[in-house]
């Protein structure tokens, strides 16, 4: 797997004292660095590009996604460019944003601390109006005070099902050998069917914000007992169906209250993100409660865990 994008220079500066302990001794040409993390092959290129190479790219390219989208409000779509050609082309003219839809989204896959919120709405024709006034888009566009301020409201007009992975279960996933796309489809699986099976909704689609293929995406779920079937798999589809940018909301609403919790129980501010800042909170957490404790609060196959153990 191949992740490539531009980092702006504030997103750089951060991910060269990031990989200082794991760069590589020579250099591409043309390179600021070239770094190993885990499975991973991390490249800074002079011109700004990142480029991640190896099995957990999309999860590695993933924390420099949510730094640009916190510091520098720019939106970054974790994809490769070969396959968004793909996708592009496939999905011309192919949206339904005035369609009766069920959809699905998450939150949290970026950050190692807290939750992976995954949930799934129904929102019929009748809706939609409803939504637009509210200015439901994407979450990822919309300010955490919009998104509390009008997540409720969406919450109380449109049927939705939402399922949190805690850390610890996250961890124990994790060490089975499940990627993280592997667990954000068996995610989004369970919501899709539970939110059928609870409301039996009249709806003309069902689609997912495309993170994976639809191959893989039914690979990863063929030990499942129930399996969704017949969806429409998208790019951008937070931009195109009103569930999932319902979806992204209410996620989004549910990780923010999760993370206060957690920063309640911790006594502490949580940081969002993977960057050193975050660092330096597990270390807090780890002198305080030992290592063992932090399996309860962050995602350990992430690469800060070996940067807190000094690895």
């Amino acid at each position: 797997m191949v992740r490539v994008f531009k980092v702006s220079p504030n997103v750089q500066k951060l991910m060269i004292d990031y990989y200082k302990d794991f760069k590589r001794d020579k250099t591409p040409d043309y390179a600021l660095f070239q770094a190993d993390s885990a499975d991973v092959v991390v490249t800074l290129y002079q011109s700004g590009k990142a480029m991640f190479q190896g099995i957990s790219a999309d999860i590695e390219a993933q924390i420099w996604i949510d730094q640009e989208k916190h510091l520098n409000n720019i939106t970054i779509e974790n994809t490769s460019k070969k396959e968004k050609n793909k996708k592009d082309k496939k999905q011309e003219n192919k949206t339904f944003f005035n369609f009766s839809t069920i959809g699905s989204d998450e939150v949290g896959t970026g950050d190692y601390f807290g939750p992976i919120v995954v949930s799934a709405t129904y929102v019929s024709k009748e809706n939609i109006p409803f939504l637009v006034d509210l200015g439901v888009k994407d979450s990822k566009k919309l300010t955490d005070e919009k998104i509390i301020e009008i997540a409720p409201l969406i919450a109380k007009q449109v049927p939705y099902v939402t399922y949190i992975l805690d850390n610890k279960d996250y961890n124990e996933l994790a060490n089975e050998d499940s990627n993280m796309n592997k667990i954000k489809a068996i995610l989004h699986n369970k919501v899709l069917i539970d939110l059928i099976k609870k409301e039996q909704p009249k709806y003309e689609k069902i689609v997912i914000d495309e993170f994976c293929s639809p191959k893989k995406f039914y690979e990863y779920i063929s030990s499942a007992k129930e399996k969704i079937k017949n969806v429409t798999f998208m790019t951008k589809a937070e931009d195109q169906v009103m569930s999932v940018a319902a979806a992204s909301i209410i996620s989004r609403y549910i990780f923010l209250k999760e993370m206060k919790n957690m920063g309640d129980k911790l006594n502490k501010k949580i940081i969002f993100g993977a960057g050193p800042q975050v660092d330096e909170l597990a270390k807090s957490i780890v002198n305080e409660k030992g290592f063992d404790e932090l399996k309860y609060y962050v995602k350990l196959n992430f690469k800060n865990t070996s940067k807190i153990k000094g690895e």
